[in-house]
């Protein structure tokens, strides 16, 4: 009895506080983002199929057992580091649950990142026992950024960061530029889906020609840095300190991402710049959520921010 009692007291000690809820959340936030750049490894090392079954690695086996070489025990980590995802992504709702409250903005959002991942294991599963199905690939991406926008927008409310009123015309900008900024996440799954690294060597491409459909993903990749310009001398000259610091960070990432993508497309997709693109891929989704959450049309008063704050925290 006194070993449950200790048990039970670490794990209250490990969800309970300010501090200890904002360390889930970054947790889980990283995670997120750390996954998109290991699959990333996968499918330029070529070992997308590496576990060539799913749930299990091999036909009566949930580890691998060499046959396939290095490209297994790639896959196969791959695949542990949901269970680090499971891990975070709990944590931070316990904590979000125990020091905001039971239907709180925060416990539904933690909620739903703990759902999104089992969901993504199961994406993950789908894309192996279709042969790495370009369209389900991408699928498998898309939700990671999914929950790396969702976790980006509980980390500000963890920490009770400002939004900026920025009227109709400024929150147009801010909606406009995140949009942006997502459909060219997704017209990059669509040039990778026609591209060289498809994770195996027998895994079939989308068909489409791959200069063409990085063409009209440069095109987008424009419009979201044109959208950010846009942002930063909007948002600067109407004295929104908050939203203009988002709108540099996500300029910044942009044209960060952009050099690596014109890099890789003239040196011919080498591997480790391919991963350095995923992983400006992750900064620019943390920096297109940041934008669209640090700003609302609406005036938000001081006292009505403080009042949320104490209703969440008991």
């Amino acid at each position: 009895m006194d070993l449950l009692n200790r048990v039970r007291n670490l794990a209250v000690r490990l969800v309970d506080g300010e501090r200890a809820l904002r360390t889930w959340l970054i947790a889980s936030l990283i995670c997120n983002m750390g996954i998109i750049v290991t699959g990333a490894v996968v499918r330029v090392t070529g070992s997308g199929l590496g576990c060539p079954t799913w749930p299990q690695c091999h036909e009566g086996s949930y580890v691998p057992h060499g046959a396939y070489g290095v490209h297994e025990y790639i896959e196969f980590g791959n695949r542990l580091l949901t269970f680090v995802l499971i891990l975070a992504a709990l944590g931070a709702f316990l904590a979000a649950w125990r020091n905001r409250g039971l239907n709180s903005k925060l416990w539904w959002l933690t909620l739903g990142i703990g759902i999104g991942i089992p969901l993504q294991g199961v994406i993950g599963g789908i894309t192996v026992l279709t042969r790495l199905n370009p369209y389900v690939v991408a699928l498998h991406l898309l939700l990671s950024v999914a929950l790396v926008v969702l976790c980006t927008w509980s980390v500000m409310l963890a920490r009770g960061a400002a939004r900026d009123a920025v009227g109709m015309p400024g929150r147009f900008f801010a909606i406009a530029t995140f949009v942006a900024a997502m459909v060219c996440i997704w017209l990059g799954t669509i040039v990778t889906g026609a591209g060289p690294h498809a994770g195996d060597l027998d895994a079939v491409r989308n068909g489409l020609e791959i200069e063409s459909v990085a063409r009209i993903h440069a095109l987008s990749a424009w419009a979201t840095t044109i959208g950010s310009v846009v942002c930063v001398v909007w948002f600067r000259r109407s004295r929104h300190a908050h939203a203009t610091r988002a709108a540099w960070a996500l300029l910044a990432t942009c044209l960060l991402q952009g050099v690596i993508g014109y890099v890789q497309y003239f040196l011919g997709l080498p591997v480790v710049v391919v991963v350095a693109h995923l992983l400006g891929l992750t900064l620019v989704t943390v920096a297109a959520a940041w934008l669209l959450f640090s700003n609302s049309k609406d005036q938000v008063s001081s006292g009505s921010i403080a009042m949320a704050r104490n209703s969440s925290a008991r």
